[in-house]
């Protein structure tokens, strides 16, 4: 859904909102549609903390078992909006937050966004290395010395290479012990 359509949503619920309290309202009478209201509201709070409690456990069942928890997030997001939509005073809202509380509406949804979007995961597997492990090959000990910009000059021929070993190419002189 294009971000466009946001503000005309914003401008839509609550017109529907109204317009189903008016219509609703005189087929029943304003006492029972309000009551209608509030019951919802009651009902969705009953059903958010049922079944968020259940989609958690299944979030950490998930995690245990080492798997990635995807669906059940997506579930268990639903499932918060689901309950909003049902505080939320409203006839239209409370129908779409009931949907939500419907598993196989919740698994339809979640089908569709997952055919709309691509996820790439990249990742980087290493650290630094604990006790006792070996370090990197490319890791050499050495002297460490820490020199200011004007403490030190390059020269020819006296450099280091990767390995350890000597290769011709510019070095580091510390002036720091020089006469002159």
């Amino acid at each position: 859904m294009p971000f466009a359509l946001i503000p005309f949503f914003l401008l839509a619920v609550p017109i529907i909102e109204i317009s189903l309290f008016i219509v609703i309202g005189k087929s029943i009478g304003i006492l029972p549609t309000v009551a209608i209201v509030l019951v919802t509201a009651v009902i969705g709070s009953v059903l958010l903390r049922y079944q968020g409690i259940s989609t958690l456990m299944a979030i950490q069942r998930e995690v245990n078992a080492g798997r990635m928890p995807g669906s059940e997030l997506a579930n268990g997001a639903m499932i918060v909006i689901a309950g909003l939509l049902l505080l939320t005073p409203g006839l239209f809202t409370d129908s779409i937050g009931f949907l939500l509380f419907v598993p196989q509406i919740r698994s339809m949804i979640r089908k569709f966004i997952a055919s709309r979007i691509n996820v790439e995961f990249t990742g980087y597997q290493g650290g630094f290395p604990g006790a006792g492990e070996a370090p990197d090959p490319g890791y050499r000990r050495g002297k460490v010395v820490d020199l200011d910009p004007d403490e030190f000059s390059e020269q020819a021929g006296d450099g280091f290479s990767q390995d350890g070993g000597r290769k011709p190419g510019p070095a580091l002189h510390d002036r720091r012990n020089d006469d002159s």
